[in-house]
């Protein structure tokens, strides 16, 4: 059995992949997070949810949440969440010095349509 010779990106000096900087979309389920949940607490849950989501996808600790994604969240008040909601995911540069991580992100909500195939016809 041989062993490859893979070597990771950290131990041969240079950056991987999860240190660029990008900008993704997704649309997160949130009824599954916040299913068969006490009602007081499935918006904050629904937080919650995407601040887990957004850490596993961008791989990065510090997730800082947009006051509109908040607000889209608690629209419909703590106990009714959306179903589905389509979020915008940064992971930026950390200008901080005291910063413990050099990355971080951004999760803002999306407005306009949520599907990339939708077209807007114009009535003549």
């Amino acid at each position: 059995f041989f062993r490859s010779a893979y070597t990771p990106c950290t131990a041969s000096g240079n950056m991987g992949k999860t240190q660029d900087v990008v900008t993704r979309e997704y649309t997160i389920n949130l009824a599954k997070a916040v299913h068969g949940l006490t009602f007081k607490k499935r918006a904050p849950r629904a937080v919650q949810a995407v601040k887990k989501f957004a850490q596993k996808v961008m791989k990065t600790s510090d997730v800082r949440v947009d006051v509109k994604l908040n607000k889209a969240i608690w629209s419909k008040g703590i106990r009714n969440v959306p179903r589905k909601i389509r979020v915008q995911i940064s992971r930026k540069r950390n200008d901080d010095e005291d910063a413990t991580e050099d990355l971080y992100s951004y999760v803002t909500v999306v407005d306009g349509p949520t599907n990339e195939g939708t077209k807007v016809v114009d009535d003549v």
